[in-house]
């Protein structure tokens, strides 16, 4: 059974490479992007530098094989990542023009570095905390993800959080399935736009 604990900085390659493995609807997207870092800029790695106290990872005697990272203040940790966050991955990544359909994976994450989105506030008021949660394949279906987000759970009661959204892509039907099992329910209109390709969960602390 792995060991879990917060994540650290010597961690964070791990985290990237366990978001490239499942950055395409849960498998490996590692032939969709020429830079293999940058799912893990947006889902993952802010997560562990900006509020390590916020995550948890599942380490086995191989290494890093899954994480659950999140914020309890799904507004303030926005205001946080345009502070510190963003600014200095914007000079790296160029902001892509041009028609948006033709855009290629890299554009499209570069694209959301520049023009992050901003969770809405009724699902915020609804739901503050957020998290991502992704596992290898060595360790799915050994209920490892069910401890890690009871575990998540636990802390976030404990600091007052009264509720927790998360998406899912929406191709992820294992995904799904997994947070519907877990007491999360679907978020739907108004809470979230008709025209979402993103599935939006919810759950009540």
């Amino acid at each position: 059974m792995p060991v879990f604990r917060n994540a650290r900085q010597d961690d964070l390659d791990e985290i990237y490479a366990i978001s490239l493995a499942t950055g395409d609807g849960g498998q490996d997207a590692s032939h969709l992007y020429r830079d293999n870092r940058l799912i893990g800029h947006i889902y993952s790695a802010p997560y562990v530098v900006l509020g390590p106290e916020m995550t948890l990872v599942a380490e086995d005697e191989q290494g890093i094989a899954g994480y659950i990272v999140g914020a309890y203040d799904t507004a303030a940790f926005e205001g946080l990542l345009e502070r510190e966050w963003w600014p200095s991955l914007r000079d790296q990544y160029a902001d892509p023009a041009g028609d948006p359909s033709q855009w290629t994976a890299d554009e499209r994450r570069s694209f959301a570095i520049h023009h992050p989105r901003i969770m809405s506030a009724d699902i915020v008021e609804a739901y503050p905390a957020h998290i991502h949660m992704n596992l290898l394949l060595r360790l799915q279906g050994q209920g490892v993800g069910g401890m890690l987000l009871k575990q998540w759970v636990s802390q976030a009661r404990k600091a007052g959080v009264r509720g927790i959204h998360l998406g899912v892509n929406a191709g992820n039907q294992g995904g799904q399935h997994f947070w519907s099992s877990r007491g999360f329910v679907r978020l739907l209109p108004p809470l979230v736009s008709a025209s979402e390709t993103t599935v939006w969960f919810g759950r009540t602390l």
